[in-house]
C-alpha cells in the first residue's frame, strides 16, 4: 500500500473493466442550441453556445486549436458574474504596460 492510500471500509474489490459492466455510458440528455456564435483568436477557434436542457440554461465554450478541443460549461446562474471577472481582466490587460 502507497503510504498516502487508505484501505477501504469495504475491503478489496476486484477490477471490473467494461466487459463486466462495470463503467455505463451516461444516458444522452436531450439539449436545444438557443445561439451560437464562433470566433477566430491567432490560431484558435472558440464557439460560445447558448443551451437548454431540463436542468437549466448554460454556456458552452468550446476551443479548438488544430483539432484538439478542450470545453468549458458556465451555468447560467453564473453568467452576470463570469462577465464581470471577463469585463475586469480586459480592464486590467488594457491598463498593465506588457513586461518585455
Amino acid at each position: 500500500m502507497i503510504s498516502n492510500e487508505r484501505p477501504s471500509p469495504f475491503g478489496r474489490r476486484p477490477y471490473q473493466g467494461p466487459s463486466q459492466g462495470y463503467i455505463q455510458p451516461k444516458p444522452h440528455v436531450q439539449e436545444d442550441t438557443l445561439k451560437s456564435e464562433t470566433i477566430q483568436i491567432e490560431r484558435k477557434t472558440f464557439v460560445l453556445t447558448l443551451k437548454e436542457n431540463p436542468r437549466g440554461r448554460f454556456l458552452r465554450i468550446t476551443e479548438d486549436v488544430g483539432g484538439r478541443r478542450d470545453t468549458v460549461i458556465i451555468p447560467s446562474t453564473g453568467l452576470d458574474d463570469f462577465k464581470k471577472l471577463v469585463d475586469e481582466m480586459v480592464k486590467a490587460s488594457n491598463e498593465l504596460p506588457p513586461k518585455m
